[in-house]
Order: C-alpha cells, then structure tokens, then sequence
C-alpha cells in the first residue's frame, strides 16, 4: 500500500486520495498573488502541528522576517517558536543566494539534512533558483539532482513556481515533466474580487480527483471546497485542459 503524506489542507487531501505520495517532489504553479506561498506554509505548519513532522522551508524571495509575518499574518502566530525549537528549518534568500555557485548551496543543504529527521521541504521559488544555471540544460541536470537527493533524503517536496500565462498549458516548463505531481492555484477576476481555484492535473501512483475546485483563503490559510467548479465558471474557455 501506497504511504502518503497528508497536507493536512481542508479539501485538498481528499482530491489527493488521501495526500501526498510520501517522498514525491510536487509542482505548485500559479500566477502572482494565487496563494502558492500561502500553500507551502500551510503544508510546513500542518505538518508540524498536526502530524509531528519537522519541515524545511527554503526561500530564494524572502528574508527570515517575511516569511515570519506571512505565516503570523493567516494565524500561524507561533511560527517563530516552532523555528527557535527546530521543528520548521528556514533558510532564506540571504543564505541561499550567498554563493553564486549552486553546488556550494546544495553542500550546505546536504548538511543539514544528514544531521536532522525532516519529512517536508518547500522550495520558494523555482523561478529564483533557475538564476543559479546558465542554460536548460544545465538547470534540467540540477534540477533532476536536487529532486533526487530531496526523495533520497525521505522529504516529500513541494516546489513553488512563478507562472506568467493565465491557464497552465500556455506556460508549460521543463520542470513540470520533472516532478512527481502538479497542481495550479488559478485565480479570475470578479466585480467584487477574484474567485480562487486548485486543480491537481497529475500525481504519478495516485487516483486523483481532476476536476477544478473551488478555494478561498483566509485565516488557517487556504480551504479547498468539495463542489468541482466546472470550467464555464472560469469565463475564459469552453473546453478542459489537455490531459482531462
């Protein structure tokens, strides 16, 4: 039987069948302002709260302090205890980006991850990563690498991406083929704000529910509402996204 990770997210695990696959490196994508960071701070917390397992937060963006108010400001208001005692690891852009050099950064992850018992890791995010390569191929090898020593090291991962088109098969990436599973945090305009969607478009070893979902965020963080919201509500196209 298949051992998953639960994100411990309301509504989204029961899209999952359950959770994560224990050790997958999964996608989150979306455009600015979806609730990807959101999403991964939820997903470190919840781990830690919920089911005690530590987890590692790594942010290319963000400074200490940031990530601190982001987690406090959606009512995770011991999230600096939970770091002082270890059980949440940060690393943020100013230790990440220290080195220009990738291998350097990744010597220093190795490190940590020798020496402590992590089961979650976030990557935030893949767009500030890539800055590390110089080419595709070189940011493919690497990432292959990293997503290797990330399952080897018994992390199920989420990593965060940066996307620029407003439906996900117009800004498909390399890194999307990479991972283990994908999900998209999609959001459209309102006359009274936005209405907010998750899909889960793949998750390899896993039965998934592939309908578009209803979300909204707010303190907790995010909840994912059971009601599949069919593609006319979107207002953009009348057909599913490939693959559906």
């Amino acid at each position: 039987m298949t051992e998953l990770t639960r994100t411990g997210i309301e509504g989204l695990d029961s899209i999952l069948g359950g959770g994560i696959v224990d050790n997958a490196t999964v996608l989150i994508s979306g455009n600015p302002g979806t609730g990807k960071s959101i999403l991964g701070l939820q997903y470190i917390y919840n781990g830690v709260r919920e089911f005690d397992e530590k987890g590692i937060y790594l942010s290319f963006e963000e400074n200490r302090e940031d990530i601190a108010q982001a987690a406090e400001s959606i009512g995770f208001d011991d999230w600096r205890e939970l770091v002082e005692e270890d059980e949440i690891l940060i690393y943020d852009k100013q230790e990440l980006l220290r080195h220009n050099d990738f291998n350097d950064t990744l010597e220093l992850l190795l490190d940590e991850f020798e020496e402590m018992a992590y089961e979650r890791l976030v990557l935030d995010s893949l767009t500030m990563f890539e800055l590390f390569f110089a080419d595709e191929t070189e940011k493919r090898t690497y990432l292959l690498k990293f997503s290797d020593i990330l399952k080897a090291n018994g992390l199920t991962s989420l990593l965060i991406a940066e996307q620029s088109a407003v439906f996900p098969e117009q800004d498909i990436g390399l890194e999307n083929f990479l991972t283990d599973g994908n999900i998209y945090l999609i959001q459209t305009p309102t006359e009274s704000g936005v209405n907010r969607y998750i899909w889960v478009a793949k998750m390899r070893k896993q039965d998934i529910e592939t309908d578009i979902f209803p979300m909204d965020i707010s303190e907790g963080g995010i909840t994912v509402h059971e009601r599949a919201a069919g593609f006319s509500m979107m207002g953009q196209r009348d057909g599913p996204f490939p693959g559906e």
